[in-house]
């Protein structure tokens, strides 16, 4: 596989520590609010990465990832409050209360999008600057132009390891005693820290989104090189922004959107993914509910598909021979993982000429990084309406009653709403027409 790699700004060919092993760490939320499509999207990346290197090249990856539930300030200069307890005041709610709720929708929504889950769950540093290609003397602290300078630094790039509980942080709830005081950590010490303890003093990748790369990520090697005097990644893996009708994402313009207002508006979370999948993960991609909803069709379509090759192979599935899709498939993902051209494959794969059985076995293959769930048992019944559902359950009563007529009026029902029913000796199938 090839990897751009944001510390040499170029595509590399990937060769791990320690093969077959890879040790892989993620950022992960910040549990203060709902996890939003463009974390998600981050997500997936880091889910389709993880899949294409067991997948391609047979490696086992260890996989670890964060939940920030304390340190992380609203500004990113080490100034303003700590995230988690300002929202804990705005909900009224108390912090690890907060957590909970953040921490469990952030893995509903991952679940919803058929993420992998992950195996657990400055002047004086010569190099500072080298990941993010900023000098010292040009450092963007933030993506805010009223930046703060604070004037006790030595050098307005300095970053907090521990936070003391004293001044402005005196009544801060969440504190713990150590050998520089009670206190609680930087946002930028809990990466290091964790990434060490799990998966060793050099990691092969650290994947996040590219808003964390002259600030955070930044940090963590500066302190984390300068505590081992070893290299802290050998590759740094970064998503793109998502933008919302071309305009970045936020609740004061209205267009916040989670996995939540998704499926609220009747869209299957799934159609997401795939619509993440057709941009590249270098490149901003623009969030419409017209893209989702086409999206949406296209994964039914997708879906309908499977249904009707299950139905003619007996839901059999043939070996692959050597097949030219199939390695069309492979080389757009080792290259640099070109999920575009991936899924243009995919379709051709839907559209050939090809076995039946051979066709359903080289989708699912596929499916094993694309992560569509497109195997599923219920592929199809998920996208039926709710009205269509209960007009059958009342024919499936009709015909254990032997009331044929009622029976046959219900399929009549059916079939004008668009659908149509057929009974077979596994039970009824719903599809449509």
């Amino acid at each position: 596989m090839r990897l751009y790699n944001t510390a040499t700004k170029q595509i590399e060919d990937f060769k791990p520590l320690n093969p077959p092993n890879v040790a892989l760490y993620s950022c992960g939320p910040t549990v203060y609010d709902y996890t939003h499509i463009g974390h998600l999207r981050a997500y997936v990346n880091v889910d389709l990465l993880k899949r294409s290197l067991v997948y391609l090249d047979g490696f086992k990856v260890n996989h670890v990832m964060n939940i920030t539930d304390v340190g992380h300030l609203t500004g990113d200069d080490d100034t303003g409050e700590d995230k988690l307890e300002k929202g804990a005041k705005k909900k009224g709610l108390d912090i690890w209360d907060l957590v909970k709720i953040y921490t469990d929708y952030f893995f509903s929504s991952l679940s919803a999008l058929n993420i992998k889950k992950p195996n657990f769950n400055t002047a004086n540093f010569k190099n500072y600057g080298a990941l993010s290609g900023q000098k010292l003397n040009e450092k963007i602290l933030g993506a805010r132009e009223n930046v703060h300078v604070d004037t006790k630094k030595k050098n307005p790039a300095d970053f907090v390891l521990w936070f003391k509980a004293v001044g402005r942080f005196k009544n801060h709830i969440m504190c713990w005693p150590s050998p520089w005081g009670d206190g609680f950590p930087g946002w930028h010490i809990e990466c290091s820290a964790i990434s060490m303890k799990y998966l060793g003093e050099t990691i092969d990748i650290h994947a996040g989104g590219v808003d964390h790369i002259s600030v955070h990520h930044e940090n963590e090697k500066a302190q984390s090189e300068a505590a081992t005097g070893k290299p802290f990644v050998k590759y740094w893996f970064h998503s793109e922004f998502l933008m919302v009708d071309g305009r970045k994402m936020s609740k004061s313009l209205g267009n916040f959107y989670t996995i939540g207002d998704v499926k609220n508006k009747g869209f299957d979370p799934m159609a997401l993914r795939l619509l993440y999948l057709q941009t590249h993960y270098r490149q901003t991609m623009n969030f419409t509910w017209d893209a989702l909803e086409a999206a949406d069709t296209a994964y039914k379509r997708l879906k309908n598909h499977i249904l009707e090759l299950k139905e003619k192979t007996g839901n059999k599935k043939a070996d692959i021979v050597a097949s030219k899709y199939k390695q069309e498939f492979r080389d757009e993902l080792l290259n640099d993982l070109q999920t575009p051209k991936a899924v243009a494959i995919l379709w051709e794969v839907v559209k050939a000429d090809i076995e039946p059985d051979e066709k359903l076995a080289l989708i699912l293959n596929f499916d094993e990084i694309l992560g569509l769930g497109l195997d599923e048992a219920d592929v199809v019944k998920a996208d039926i309406p709710e009205e269509i559902i209960k007009l059958t359950k009342e024919r499936e009563v009709a015909r254990e009653e032997k009331n044929f007529a009622k029976s046959d009026e219900l399929r009549q029902k059916i079939n004008e709403k668009g659908y149509e029913i057929k009974d077979t000796e596994e039970g009824y199938k719903i599809t449509k027409r």
